[in-house]
């Protein structure tokens, strides 16, 4: 999934890099709990509530893999449902734009049992809003 966002890779990795947005642009969380304050290093922790009251989960998101302006990759919890892996790359284009990558498997727990053509129309379609909501983000901030 991928979507071309009019701003600069380092304008869309400031807003991957404010864990306090994550909710602002990650289809599904809803409530920022804590972040730590090394994020986005890796190893380092933002802690979410996903999905709606009265059975919101609470988990957390850890960093694997960060380049700054490049790349982020995380764990994202859901448990008891499970984890995935969110892999999100950034490539400049000629006109200053930036070409978002999104990737995300289910790694973990009974999501991963359930993966179906069904779970990956759901996933697909998350991720194109997901990708929506971080380019309006980003566009909105130059």
């Amino acid at each position: 999934m991928s979507r071309t966002v009019q701003a600069p890779p380092d304008r869309v990795f400031a807003v991957l890099a404010d864990g306090w947005s994550y909710s602002d642009w990650v289809v599904g969380t809803v409530h920022i709990r804590d972040v730590e304050k090394d994020w986005p290093a890796p190893g380092s922790k933002l802690h979410h509530k996903a999905g709606p009251w009265p059975v919101s989960l609470h988990d957390s998101s850890t960093v694997l893999v960060c380049a700054p302006g490049r790349h982020l990759k995380l764990k994202a919890g859901l448990w008891p449902l499970g984890a995935a892996e969110v892999d999100i790359r950034l490539t400049p284009l000629d006109n200053g734009s930036t070409r978002v990558v999104i990737e995300e498997q289910f790694t973990d727990g009974p999501l991963l049992l359930l993966r179906n053509k069904l779970n990956d129309l759901v996933l697909h379609r998350r991720n194109v809003e997901t990708l929506r909501r971080l380019a309006d983000i980003a566009e909105r901030q130059g």
